[in-house]
């Protein structure tokens, strides 16, 4: 409460689809208020008991936690409606790189040029140019739970949600000081965070010497734990090109492509967002459509 209604104001973000939506992100990261249409309100109240008997189950599941959802009405304005949600990226650690994914190639790419890319963007599949490893146990947990929680949504009929994955970035000196298994925790951030900007490998000299810097300022007691779906510790390996041929799930990989240079050590953020879209019949008829336009 105190985050969300104390002194702080609430920092803006830009969208990242084309909903039109607005989001706004707490002083503390640990919440996020998105304005939603009352078709999506009405899909949130109609799943909500099968949605928290879920959640209560799952305690682990990468579904959008909810905390509230309202509406103002302002004299002479329409309505705003809007939830509270938890945010999955709150974390000691920076999200250098944030990625929306629908398993889809058909206009899944920004528009951005290497150099506007910064941490505050969100990329979709067909930027993601990286193959990740996890360790045996975390990856079969990680898909077990993305099936469970994909299955609930197909019952409650809901379509066009993203798996969203963040990525930090580590550098070497970390990874030879404390190894894999010891995370390296940077600090809160009190106020904007500053933007990497510039192309090429996203393990550059801007995160490696920026990493080095704030190593030293967090104590051991402020590291964050590794989880499911938060701070999983991996390896990322470069593709050859800008381009998913395929996704294939096959041992350890969750995305696989065509790797070139060295492995860099990684922590990993997976969230399931954008859970209000119902399969109704505009969706069909959008489905219809762009399957005729496509395959013409």
């Amino acid at each position: 409460m105190l985050a969300i209604c104390g002194n702080d104001t609430l920092r803006e973000l830009a969208s990242p689809g084309k909903s039109g939506s607005c989001f706004f992100i707490t002083q503390d990261d640990r919440f996020m208020i998105k304005t939603v249409k009352k078709a999506e309100v009405k899909v949130l109240i109609r799943m909500l008991r099968s949605y928290y008997e879920h959640v209560r189950l799952h305690k682990s599941t990468l579904l959008t936690r909810f905390y509230g959802t309202h509406c103002i009405k302002q004299v002479g304005c329409p309505k705003v409606r809007f939830v509270i949600m938890g945010n999955f990226c709150c974390s000691e650690y920076k999200i250098h790189r944030r990625f929306d994914l629908k398993g889809s190639s058909h206009g899944r790419t920004i528009d951005k040029t290497e150099r506007k890319i910064d941490e505050t963007t969100t990329l979709k599949d067909l930027d993601l140019d990286y193959a990740f490893r996890l360790q045996r146990f975390w990856y079969e947990e990680l898909m077990k739970q993305i099936q469970m929680d994909c299955v609930f949504l197909e019952t409650q009929g809901i379509m066009d949600y993203s798996l969203l994955l963040g990525v930090h970035f580590r550098n070497d000196l970390s990874v030879s000081k404390i190894g894999l298994s010891q995370p390296m925790a940077l600090p809160k951030s009190t106020g904007k965070r500053k933007s990497f900007e510039g192309g090429g490998n996203f393990c550059e000299q801007c995160f490696m010497e920026t990493g080095c810097k704030e190593r030293d300022l967090i104590t051991e007691s402020r590291r964050p734990f590794v989880q499911l779906g938060m701070n999983m510790p991996a390896q990322a390996e470069r593709s050859s090109k800008r381009m998913l041929d395929k996704f294939l799930l096959n041992e350890r990989h969750l995305f696989i492509a065509a790797p070139s240079g060295g492995p860099c050590d990684v922590y990993l953020f997976f969230g399931i967002i954008d859970i209000l879209q119902d399969y109704d019949i505009t969706k069909k008829l959008e489905h219809a459509y762009k399957s005729f336009q496509i395959h013409w």
